[in-house]
């Protein structure tokens, strides 16, 4: 490595917010390799092997996102490559760099997708035997693209860690070579090479950040290690969810950090923690981190699709989030030029609705309010009259006499902007008797609220409870057994909308004897 990755330029166009990121003092000893070797990782990414399988993807000017946002916005459209994600980029230039002996015992990996698709896909090319370990619950569009691209799947284990030991229990027993999806240098190397293109692709001097998502951090270091070499007053801004948030974590605290836990909504950056040389460059080339929502990823994924008309998944549209978070809680940054890296989009097609429905809540198009009135004649009307003082479109309206005195209403309605939003709230203030409640942030209303419109039950002993479990085959008929034939369950509401995580509400009729028994339950549960 020649000199430090990263300086400051003082003729920067911008005035950046101060980041939460401390970039520690430059150490060479960070670039090293086991054998004590210097790694220089632009001469790795300038003669990466990609090529023979990966395209050169383009980078493309996005109108729509350059006018909400003020700035000249290009997404990077890495979801082009032939396995639909950038994974094929480190793959390739990993297993091109094995020995012919390495060659002969052929290679395994575990992946729950894309990294899998991309080694399936460059063993073929390469004539090498490929074994893929995935868990039972990995999508079925990546299964039978991995098959296709024939590799020998193993679907194991119900989460992640699972198919882990067991991808490590068989290259020990077989003598495989382990291609990890992110922690090698030659991955990283791979991946670098989006960072050249984007340089060869723009066209111009004026680069003023790129947005890239991360999981275990291989695209994100890859593409750092090559912009801070070439063009170090380009900021590199990293993009984690708020569930999966190792490589934010280990930036603030100066070391690698293994989370306890990692959402699974963004099935592509969900990763405990972050590789150990993908850290020793990002530590001194981040500049920023940005932490999104799930909602926001929705939001991201149509303004995507209205751009490109090609549906991102999750982690292929957190870049984007994170770009209009970022720029829209920095209003003073006009007229700069931004990159978003849209990383994949092996997208499946079951959690389409779910993403529709939460990208309104992401926009901020939509508002969900719970509202109490009299229950008397002409109160339904009034309310909806109410609502479309100003034209507005109802997206969904419940009601349920329970009550002869009080009505409650469950009301979603679009709006245009935050100003139109507090018009229709302070309208429905003004009704008489009125308890108004804005619910569009609370998870519990999102997903259950609209069921329990009419109040509770007049159950005697009735225990509302909220679960939360995996979203994967079996987890609800376990479950359910869980729960024994001890207590009478008065209420339940589970859907599978495409979501992470199975969100069960449940209405469960317990004595008040038996109170202190239902709650170990609960503990036992976890």
């Amino acid at each position: 490595m020649k000199g430090p990755l990263c300086k400051e330029n003082s003729e920067h166009q911008f005035f950046f917010p101060k980041s939460i990121i401390p970039k520690p003092e430059f150490d060479l000893e960070d670039f090293r390799d086991d054998d004590g070797e210097e790694i220089d990782y632009l001469k790795l990414i300038l003669t990466a092997k990609v090529y023979d399988v990966a395209v050169e993807t383009p980078l493309v000017y996005a109108p729509k996102l350059s006018q909400k946002l003020g700035n000249t916005i290009y997404l990077k459209r890495e979801d082009l490559q032939p396995v639909f994600s950038f994974k094929i980029r480190g793959a390739y230039n990993k297993i091109s760099q094995l020995s012919q002996e390495e060659k002969l015992r052929g290679v395994i990996c575990c992946s729950a997708g894309n990294h899998a698709q991309g080694v399936a896909l460059a063993a073929q090319k390469l004539g090498i035997n490929a074994t893929i370990v995935m868990p039972k619950f990995a999508p079925e569009i990546k299964v039978e693209s991995v098959k296709r691209f024939g590799g020998n799947i193993i679907l194991v284990g119900n989460d992640f860690d699972e198919a882990k030991a067991e991808c490590l229990r068989l290259q020990k027993e077989k003598n495989l070579v382990f291609i990890s999806p992110f922690d090698d240098k030659f991955v990283i190397a791979g991946q670098g090479t989006i960072g050249v293109e984007i340089l060869k692709q723009l066209r111009q001097d004026r680069l003023d950040a790129i947005f890239i998502c991360c999981g275990g951090g291989g695209m994100i270091s890859g593409i750092a290690a090559y912009i801070k070499r070439i063009k170090p007053e380009t900021r590199i801004i990293g993009v984690n969810t708020f569930d999966s948030d190792s490589l934010y974590q280990s930036l603030k605290q100066g070391k690698v950090v293994n989370i306890p836990t990692a959402g699974l909504f963004s099935d592509g950056t969900s990763v405990r923690q972050i590789g150990y040389e993908n850290f020793k460059i990002l530590k001194h080339s981040v500049d920023d981190m940005v932490l999104v929502t799930t909602d926001e990823i929705c939001a991201a994924i149509k303004d995507v699709f209205d751009e490109t008309r090609t549906v991102m998944e999750p982690s292929g549209a957190l870049a984007a989030a994170g770009m209009k978070k970022f720029l829209n809680n920095n209003q003073n940054m006009k007229g700069g030029v931004f990159v978003a890296i849209t990383s994949g989009a092996n997208m499946n097609f079951e959690r389409l609705r779910f993403v529709a429905e939460r990208a309104r809540l992401g926009e901020e198009k939509e508002v969900i309010l719970s509202v109490e009135l009299p229950e008397k004649l002409g109160t339904f009307l009034n309310l909806y009259n109410t609502i479309q003082l100003q034209p507005r479109s109802v997206t969904e309206f419940t009601y349920r006499y329970s009550n002869p005195t009080r009505a409650l209403f469950f009301i979603a309605v679009e709006v245009k902007s935050t100003e139109d939003k507090n018009d229709l709230e302070q309208s429905i203030k003004k009704m008489e008797d009125v308890v108004i409640l804005n619910i569009s942030n609370n998870e519990l209303a999102k997903n259950h609220g609209r069921y329990l419109v009419g109040g509770r039950s007049a159950v005697k002993n009735e225990r509302l409870i909220r679960f939360s479990f995996p979203e994967r085959p079996g987890k609800l008929s376990d479950f359910l057994n869980n729960l024994e034939n001890h207590w009478n369950i008065t209420l339940w509401h589970y859907r599978n909308n495409g979501s992470d995580f199975a969100k069960v509400l449940a209405g469960i009729q317990v004595p008040e004897l038996e109170n202190n028994k239902f709650n170990e339950f609960l503990e036992k549960l976890g």
